[in-house]
Formats: C-alpha cells, sequence, structure tokens
C-alpha cells in the first residue's frame, strides 16, 4: 500500500492545480445541490416492528385525523387570577378560533368545553391537531400558531407550546461549535510550529465537511433522516479531517528538518507512510459507522452512513488535496533550525513523548494494573444504565417546550407529560361486543396502581378502532412509567380473547420501545466490532497480541465513557457547569453509537503509536526499544490529535440540543480516556511486557495474512528515486532531440 500511496502522491503534487480544481468544483456543486434541493429532516426516531410504531400505522390507515401531529398549546393565568375569568377566557376563545384558520389545522379542542384545565383554573391546554404527520408540520404553520395566540397574551396569559409538532429543531453552528474550533487551531499551532501549517488542516478538512454535510442535506431529499445525522456527520468529519491532515502534515514537517530533503519527495512519503495509516484508521472507521446497519433501525443505519460517508471524504481529502496544498505550499513548511538553548544542550524532538515511553515502561505491571483500575472505577456507574429518549424537560429551560412542560407537571402532575395511548383494533370483535370491550379495558387500565386517570374513549367512524387516553403518576423519564408500559401490555391478551388487538403507544411508550431495540441489539454489535478490530489489526501489524490488547483497550474506553455519562446525565452530576435543565435517561441510541465511533477514533491512535513502534523495530529487532522509540516520534502528534478530537467534540457539550450534548460529552471524555490513558500509557506498558512476542505470528496465519506495509518498510531509498527521476530526465531530453 505504501508504495502505491507514494506514486499516487508525487502524481498528485505535480498535477496540483488540477486536484485542487476538482476539490472546488465538487464543493461548488455538491454544495449547489444541498442548498438548493435539500429536503426536509424528522425529530421522529420510529423504528419499524415496535409497538408503538404498530400503532400509529394503525391509527394512520382507520383513524388518520387522531394520528396528525399535535401542538400542546399551554395557558398559565396569572398567579390569583384564573382561566374562567370572563376576560381572559374570551381572550383565549378568540386565540384558539384564530388558530383553527392556521393552513393545516384538523382541529383544535377547548380547554373549558373538554374539561382540561387545572384543579385551581389557573393551568389548562388546547389540542390543536394538525391533518398530516407532526414531521410534516411546516415551520410556517407553526409560525402562524404562536401568532395565532397575540390575543391571549394581550391578556396577560402566558401561551407555552409542547406535543409532537413543535418538536425543539436541532442547530449547529453556534458559538460553542466555533470555540471548539478555534481551541482545535490552537493546539494545531503549538503542535506544528506554524500559523500556515496550523491552518491547513483547518481548510482542507473543512472543504471536505462541507461536501459532506451538504451532501447529506441533498441525499434527504430522497432518504428520511433526523436533523441528528447532519450534526454527526458534521461533529465526526470535522473531527477526523483536521486529525488526518495532522498526521500527514506533521511527518511531513518532521522529514524536512532534514536540510537535504526534497519537498516533493517528503510529501509522496509523508502520504505514503502517515497517510498509508490514514486510509487504514479511515477504513475502521468507516466500516465501524457502517456497521450501525446491523441494529435494524433505520434512522441510525442513516446516521452511520452519513457519517461514513463524511469520513471516506476526509480520508481522500488527506491523501489527494492535502499532498496538493503541501506542493503550493513548498519550502515555506520547512522547519527553521533550532538554535541550541545551552551549549551540547540542544532539546531533540519527541523528548516529551521518549520520556514519558521511558517513565511509562520502567514498571509496566504496576502503570497497567493502576490504569485497569481507574478505568473500571470511571466505568462503575454505567451498571445502572438506563436508555431513552430526551422528554421536554431536558429541552433549555429557556425553551418553550421545558415551560410548557413545566406548567402541565404543576397543574396536572408529573404524569401527564408521559401521557400514553391505549389504542384497540376492533376488527375482529363482533359489533355488539365492541362497547363491552372497550369498557372492560378503561376499568383494568384504571385501576392499575400507576394510573392516575384513564380518559373515555373515543371510537372512529366506524368503531372499528378505539383510543383510550391513560396518564401515568409518574414523568416520562421514572423507570416506575417504563414499568407501567410493560404491565399495561399484559391486558392484551384479554382484548385478543374478545377478537381484538391492543397497543400501547404515545411518545412516552416509543422512546420505551426504541431504548429496548437498540439494547437488545447492542451485544451483536459489540461482538461485531471487537471481532473486526482483531481482523483489521492482525492485517495491519501482523500480530496476534498487538489486536488483542487494542481491543481490550477499546472496550475499556467505551465502558468509563459510558460510566461517565450515567454519572452526568442520568445521576445528575455537574447539570449546572454543562447547563442540563434535567437529569433523564441516557440517549438511547448514544451506547452503540458511542461503540461504534469510538471504536473507529481508538484504532486510528492505536494505528498511529503502534505503526511507529513497528517500524522501529523492523529496522533494528529492538522490542524495547521500538516501545520508547515508537512514542518518541509519535506522542506529541497523537496528543495533539486527540486535544484537537476533544475540543471539536466538547464544543458540541455546550449545544442546547439534549441529544447533541449528551453525544459530544461522551465522545470527548472517550476520546480524552482513550488517547491519554489506554494509548499513550496502557498500550506502551503493555507492550514492554510482551517483548518480542507482541510481534508474533503463527507461521500458517502468517501465510494467508495480506501484507498492507503501512510502516513504508518497501519505500524506495531517497537515492533510488533521485536515480530514477534523473533517469527519466535523460530519456526526456533524448526524446526531444
Amino acid at each position: 500500500m505504501a508504495s502505491r500511496l507514494y506514486t499516487w502522491a508525487r502524481w498528485a503534487i505535480r498535477r496540483r492545480g488540477r486536484v485542487v480544481a476538482v476539490w472546488l468544483l465538487l464543493l461548488a456543486v455538491v454544495g449547489g445541490l444541498g442548498i438548493t434541493l435539500h429536503g426536509k429532516v424528522t425529530t421522529e426516531f420510529s423504528v419499524p416492528g415496535i409497538e408503538s410504531q404498530q400503532a400509529q400505522d394503525v391509527l394512520k390507515e382507520k383513524f388518520p385525523e387522531a394520528a396528525g401531529g399535535v401542538a400542546r398549546v399551554v395557558f398559565a393565568a396569572p398567579e390569583g387570577e384564573k382561566l374562567t375569568a370572563p376576560k381572559t377566557s374570551a381572550a383565549m376563545e378568540a386565540s384558539l378560533k384564530q388558530a383553527a384558520r392556521v393552513p393545516g389545522v384538523a382541529d383544535v379542542s377547548d380547554p373549558l368545553k373538554s374539561r382540561t384545565v387545572s384543579a385551581d383554573q389557573r393551568i389548562g391546554y388546547a389540542d390543536v391537531r394538525f391533518g398530516r404527520q407532526a414531521s410534516d408540520v411546516s415551520q410556517e404553520a407553526k409560525d402562524a400558531l404562536s401568532d395565532a395566540m397575540a390575543q391571549a397574551r394581550d391578556a396577560g396569559l402566558e401561551v407555552e407550546f409542547g406535543g409532537s409538532a413543535m418538536e425543539h429543531k436541532t442547530e449547529v453552528g453556534g458559538p460553542a461549535e466555533i470555540v471548539g474550533v478555534v481551541a482545535a487551531f490552537a493546539v494545531l499551532t503549538l503542535a506544528l510550529g506554524s500559523l500556515v501549517a496550523a491552518g491547513l488542516p483547518l481548510l482542507t478538512a473543512l472543504v471536505g465537511v462541507a461536501i459532506g454535510v451538504l451532501g447529506v442535506e441533498f441525499m434527504s431529499r430522497y432518504v428520511e433522516m433526523t436533523s441528528t445525522a447532519t450534526v454527526l456527520a458534521l461533529m465526526i468529519g470535522l473531527a477526523v479531517g483536521i486529525d488526518y491532515a495532522l498526521f500527514i502534515i506533521s511527518r511531513h514537517r518532521e522529514q524536512l528538518a532534514d536540510p537535504d530533503q526534497d519537498v516533493e519527495d517528503s510529501i509522496a512519503r509523508a502520504v505514503a507512510t502517515a497517510g498509508g495509516a490514514v486510509v487504514f484508521a479511515g477504513a475502521t472507521v468507516i466500516i465501524a459507522l457502517a456497521a450501525l446497519a446491523v441494529t435494524g433501525i433505520p434512522f441510525l443505519t442513516v446516521m452511520g452512513l452519513a457519517a461514513a460517508a463524511t469520513v471516506a471524504l476526509a480520508v481522500l481529502v488527506a491523501v489527494s488535496l492535502v499532498p496538493a496544498a503541501l506542493g503550493f505550499l513548498g519550502e515555506r513548511l520547512r522547519p527553521r533550525p533550532r538554535a541550541r538553548r545551552t551549549e551540547g544542550r540542544e532539546r531533540a524532538p519527541g523528548a516529551w513523548g521518549l520520556a514519558w515511553g521511558r517513565a511509562v515502561t520502567r514498571k509496566p505491571l504496576l502503570v497497567l494494573l493502576a490504569g485497569v483500575i481507574g478505568l473500571l472505577a470511571l466505568a462503575a456507574p454505567a451498571r445502572d444504565l438506563r436508555l431513552g429518549l430526551p422528554s421536554n424537560a431536558s429541552q433549555p429551560v429557556d425553551s418553550t417546550q421545558h415551560k410548557s412542560y413545566d406548567l402541565l407537571t404543576d397543574g396536572f402532575g408529573p404524569g401527564f407529560n408521559a401521557t400514553l395511548t391505549a389504542v384497540v383494533d376492533l376488527d375482529g370483535v363482533p359489533a355488539g361486543d365492541r362497547t363491552a370491550t372497550v369498557t372492560g379495558l378503561r376499568t383494568a387500565l384504571a385501576g392499575d396502581r400507576g394510573v392516575a386517570v384513564a380518559a373515555p374513549p373515543v371510537t372512529n367512524a366506524d368503531s372499528t378502532l378505539a383510543v383510550v387516553a391513560v396518564v401515568p403518576k409518574t414523568g416520562p423519564d421514572a423507570q416506575a412509567t417504563t414499568d407501567l408500559v410493560h404491565r399495561l401490555r399484559e391486558n392484551a391478551s384479554t382484548v385478543e380473547k374478545a377478537g381484538g388487538t391492543l397497543y400501547i403507544a404515545g411518545q412516552t411508550a416509543a422512546a420505551i420501545d426504541v431504548a429496548g431495540k437498540l439494547s437488545d441489539a447492542l451485544p451483536l454489535f459489540i461482538a461485531i466490532i471487537v471481532i473486526l478490530a482483531l481482523i483489521l489489526l492482525t492485517i495491519a501489524f501482523r500480530s496476534l497480541l498487538v489486536p488483542v490488547k487494542a481491543a481490550l483497550g477499546f472496550l475499556l474506553s467505551v465502558a468509563a465513557s459510558l460510566g461517565a455519562t450515567v454519572w452526568v446525565f442520568q445521576d445528575g452530576h455537574l447539570n449546572g457547569v454543562l447547563d442540563i435543565p434535567s437529569a433523564g435517561p441516557v440517549t438511547s441510541f448514544l451506547p452503540v453509537l458511542l461503540i461504534g465511533v469510538l471504536f473507529g477514533l481508538a484504532m486510528d491512535y492505536e494505528v498511529f503509536l503502534v505503526s511507529r513502534m513497528r517500524e522501529h523495530y523492523e529496522h533494528t529487532g529492538d522490542a524495547a526499544e521500538a516501545v520508547t522509540q515508537g512514542m518518541a516520534r509519535s506522542g506529541r502528534v497523537v496528543s495533539a490529535a486527540a486535544l484537537i478530537m476533544v475540543a471539536v467534540f466538547g464544543g458540541f457539550v455546550f449545544n442546547t440540543d439534549p441529544i447533541i450534548k449528551s453525544i459530544g460529552f461522551a465522545l470527548a471524555f472517550g476520546v480524552l480516556v482513550d488517547a491519554f490513558v489506554v494509548r499513550m500509557t496502557l498500550v506502551p506498558a503493555a507492550m514492554a511486557l510482551l517483548g518480542r512476542r507482541a510481534w508474533g505470528l503463527p507461521g500458517w496465519l502468517d501465510r494467508v495474512t495480506p501484507d498492507v506495509d503501512i510502516e513504508g518498510a518497501k519505500l524506495p531509498a531517497r537515492a533510488a528515486v533521485e536515480a530514477a527521476e534523473e533517469e527519466e530526465a535523460e530519456r526526456d531530453k533524448a526524446s526531444v532531440r
């Protein structure tokens, strides 16, 4: 692989103008398509086959007016006043009449007539039902609904919105994310020692990310995807794009420290060696993200493929646009000769990494035990992991969704925000028995110890479908509510005996179903990732023990990151610092996403670190010295790459969306632990203990394992390259004559 990348890089350098032009043209074309022909994204996380989704499908077919998106308008009178006061009720009625005229609205309830007013008559709500699904309700309709409440606000009422049609929209590109990029630039400047060199990875990464994200926007026209998919593509694409360019540029500048090193040859060698590691590491990230498809969950599959495509673009940028740009910069990236600080005491490059490597390998067993025990302690909270989807309580405190949640809790109790929907398909029930069947079911539901209220049933026109609203005593994020959903579904057998089918649905039930589906998929996904790691690293390093060590370290990193995420988001620690409005279950798809992404990134650092160790071992045969020299040559750049990842992911921690916030935190913490504890500490300690055994491979396996040569051992010597170039130049002169 190294020799092919070397040849490719020389081609890209000599045709650098065309290479840059092709990438800019691609950016313009994809950007134009993404901006002008983008589709719409959804905030719903639906999964085919789960009970709540089956209920939604039945409602669409038999009771479409009950399947549309709902905007719940919550009214609150000032303290000491009531919604039933003549002036207040008149203003509220006028606003609701105006809401009924909003395009797309099918039905509007009246709080006073439907008795959806709190016991003290200060808080009430009206359901504005649209004739289409929540994800299909336009922003214009939502704005018009908000404007329709002007008379109620003028009368002194507080008006807030909740419901499926008013889901909080995920937004990116705010100050927090920009701070992350600025921090990454600062790390690049320190790592590369040059503003020009530091700016290049950011520039090339932004080109790749822009193409990737805008391409995802364009594809949303044809594929249903959540808003989180675009954010994930941006988050991962930006982080790996900067890192991959950093690895190649750092290797190039390291080689240029030799004053006799030719610039073009240095770029090609950097692409052949560091670029080979980029291709291999990028492939692991792409495969890991694409492997999200094995969960069988469409929205997660789309998220994984969108992020994988962006990573693929980052790899292509690194091995084509980066060398072309380096060709334009030429000698300007050659490091200046360092002045001696003290006679005979000049600090050698990589001195910090060498010192750290020697410190870690001095007592490797002690370091290994301390590191493993520390990571297991961080992982301990993960034993209590609960999965779910964020409710409106997790939205920003100043958002209308959070305010409506608080008002409904004050007026009707915590369970009101977790309202469940019992959907009864009565097609197979004799017409004379339908009323008795539904009445009996409502009585059974109301009798459960966790139910506060079971509303009177509502039926469709031909009485083949009935809907019963069930209000729990506990909120949507409570474990008791999850237990209640499972208990209510036990009534299905009674309905089935009568010939009908019972579904327990609603947003809360859907969140519980999605979490259950993902929990079931998690063991298989972990098994696939671990096996994948063993195969890929066996090919990369022609070793059995190195892949086993890497896989075990990866599992420790994931466990520690999940433990920290549970401690913060589920247990409620650091809520004030991280601006988390409410503690609740961990986002249901976060563990799967974390495993897929962190696996790829962990293998990045494993490949870059261990490949330099193997490179030294191939040349000297000294296993002990290979560990410390590998640390000396790659420690600084791996540390910088990890800090860049942490900065980029950490910027998303301050996004207002609770899902993005938790993903950003889990990835930032996971990368921090994996890079500095596992790869920079436990890996050299383990390699020191293994010694020469680390590089062993049974004969039969050695014969069938392909030799990818990511270390560049088979690259031609510089003298041979120069001789070949002189010979080629002579042939060109002869042909001219």
